[in-house]
């Protein structure tokens, strides 16, 4: 079956956007107020790029930003190792009179690689502060949003996916798989045992009958005793002269024999 969550905007996400929000804005002002203070100031000394700088879109302008600022310095330092013959302020000796032109000149240089920097700092707090103030922004867009019900679905018995909104179809009965039939062990065959000889001998042939003669004495493969022979009706004794029933308008003692 499908479930429904509903989601909220979390607690103090809007106040966390708004100090955001707001760090972010004071870190672009501020950062645009150093960048001018910085560049009003080398505008003031009048400061112009020489022309054998080695930046030839540089050359003639007023030293006002970072870039002049960075093509002056080297110049300076260019013409001051040409004074002295390639030497630096400390190689030169203390009676030499070309170590006080080489000591401004590192002065001078000094200055304008501070300025360098702080422009470089400034343009990074102003970038700083503007992706604070787009993640302010965004924190509040997101907590002051409604809430959203969310309907996910679920599975059904038949591990199929339910359409949200609507009632999952039972699920089909599958069909049990048929059991598989054991392999039965195949029979063994008996052992066969020798055939034994038979130790009883075949009947003895009847004696050919003749005419008019009778058996007397049993044979093998006559009758039980008591039965008469194959073919011979039972002869049937008369009973005794007691059991006899007797006949209408006889006298006691007619059947007696005489």
């Amino acid at each position: 079956m499908s479930s429904t969550v509903t989601v909220g905007p979390a607690k103090g996400v809007r106040g966390i956007g708004l100090f955001t929000l707001v760090a972010g804005l004071v870190m672009i002002i501020v950062g645009a107020l150093v960048w001018v203070l910085v560049a009003t100031q080398l505008a003031a000394e009048n400061v112009t790029v020489s022309d054998d700088a080695a930046w030839d879109w540089v050359r003639g302008q007023r030293v006002v930003g970072p870039l002049t600022a960075y093509a002056q310095a080297e110049v300076i330092e260019q013409h001051a190792l040409e004074a002295s013959g390639g030497l630096t302020y400390a190689e030169l000796g203390q009676d030499d009179p070309l170590r006080a032109t080489v000591m401004n000149a590192s002065f001078l240089r000094a200055s304008l690689f501070t300025s360098v920097v702080a422009f470089g700092l400034s343009a990074l707090v102003i970038g700083l502060g503007i992706v604070l103030a787009l993640v302010g922004t965004a924190l509040r867009g997101l907590a002051g949003g409604p809430e959203v019900a969310i309907t996910t679905p679920g599975l059904t018995s038949a591990g199929e996916l339910s359409i949200p909104g609507r009632h999952a179809e039972p699920a089909r009965p599958q069909p049990e798989p048929e059991p598989r039939p054991e392999p039965r062990p195949e029979p063994r065959p008996a052992p066969t045992e020798p055939a034994r000889r038979s130790t009883t001998r075949p009947p003895a042939e009847a004696p050919p009958v003749r005419p008019g003669q009778e058996h007397t004495t049993p044979l093998p493969y006559g009758p039980p005793p008591g039965e008469p022979p194959l073919g011979q009706e039972p002869l049937v004794e008369p009973p005794p002269p007691e059991h006899r029933e007797a006949r209408p308008g006889s006298r006691p003692g007619d059947d007696a024999p005489r």
